[in-house]
């Protein structure tokens, strides 16, 4: 999961507070009282007890007071830690595999995409959020060959020769020119750094490279790795720049906390342009396991206000593909982690049946 740094360093009775809190604004959507944790926690305790265990809980930074009511409500450092340390996953929100193959048949004979489309619909009724899904990338394109060719008035051909015979050609303009020598010299170099690596990944590695040479004197080096980001950047209208189906995006209306008109229209052109989302869902390809974002740590400011869980489905062993679920920050996370992963086993099972 995508997690915060640090251990859970609460002491128990807070822990306990804690979750009771979160679970409780979770169930509710209303700011939480110590008079009412004093009453459902199970500990026993006086409100006044309670009142200065959520003094020390607001100190550090795990919930806070939202206007001039009494109650709190939990921070996305709140959320974070009842999901990495707190969350205790009910065996009656558990969703098992039984239930959803009978709710969700998917059709193993179906093309990927129509495969998707329901699956994607799938978690939106099943949550009444939105749903997402990438569609499989069953063929990952590798570098075998990279040529670069003069044609002058700083234009250059470049020859990418990608799995195993399929040759892709492309013109790319250079901030100046290069001699033949220099661009077999930056062959050279690209064919032995990147051969047989993803064009996915050689596009991370150079744009990482990029940064870096941003302050390097080697004016050589850095021309060479800017030519290379045109190279292997992908052709617009790619399937790779908006490859997933998004679904229930309108089921956001309906919480409170999303309401608000102009927060929700640069949420739905961010849906629209999908670039920034989709960025978002390579990241977790490239991560192990279930990755969980709340709020910032998205790293998109649209997506403030939002959660979204994630996991990845795999094909003969080979993860090619994510799906997961976008909803508010006050989500059932233990209903939708459940759902999430068991999608995720449902879709890979049907994707393996196509042999």
């Amino acid at each position: 999961m995508a997690r915060a740094s640090g251990d859970n360093q609460l002491p128990e009775r807070a822990q306990h507070i804690l979750r009771t809190l979160v679970e409780q604004y979770i169930r509710g959507g209303q700011p939480v009282s110590s008079r009412s944790l004093s009453r459902v926690s199970g500990l026993g305790l006086s409100s006044a007890t309670v009142r200065n265990v959520m003094y020390d809980l607001e100190e550090m930074g795990y919930i806070r007071s939202p206007h001039t009511s009494a109650g709190r409500i939990p921070t996305e450092q709140g959320y974070r830690l009842f999901v990495d340390s707190l969350l205790q996953m009910d065996s009656a929100e558990r969703v098992s595999l039984e239930t959803l193959r009978a709710q969700l048949p998917l059709d193993a004979d179906d093309e990927p995409k129509n495969l998707v489309e329901s699956v994607s619909s799938f978690l939106s009724g099943f949550t009444r959020m939105a749903g997402v899904v990438t569609l499989p990338r069953r063929d990952v394109t590798t570098l075998r060959y990279i040529e670069f060719l003069p044609l002058g008035d700083r234009r250059v051909l470049v020859i990418l020769v990608v799995n195993d015979h399929e040759v892709q050609n492309r013109v790319i303009h250079t901030a100046r020119e290069f001699s033949r020598s220099e661009l077999e010299q930056s062959a050279n170099y690209l064919n032995r750094e990147f051969g047989g690596r993803s064009l996915g990944e050689i596009r991370a590695a150079v744009q990482q490279e990029l940064e870096a040479t941003r302050s390097d004197v080697n004016r050589m080096m850095d021309l060479l790795v800017e030519m290379a980001g045109q190279a292997f950047a992908p052709d617009e209208g790619s399937p790779q720049t908006s490859d997933f189906i998004l679904a229930g995006e309108t089921n956001l209306m309906n919480f409170e906390e999303l309401s608000d008109v102009e927060k929700l229209k640069a949420l739905f052109e961010t849906f629209n342009r999908k670039r920034d989302l989709y960025d978002l869902l390579e990241r977790c390809v490239r991560s192990d396991g279930m990755q969980i974002f709340i709020g910032r740590e998205s790293g998109h400011e649209v997506l403030d206000d939002l959660s979204i869980v994630t996991a990845p489905y795999s094909q003969d062993g080979e993860v090619v593909g994510v799906l997961g679920v976008i909803g508010p920050t006050r989500m059932e996370y233990d209903r939708v982690i459940s759902v999430v992963d068991v999608t995720s086993k449902l879709l890979g099972a049907a994707l393996k049946s196509r042999g």
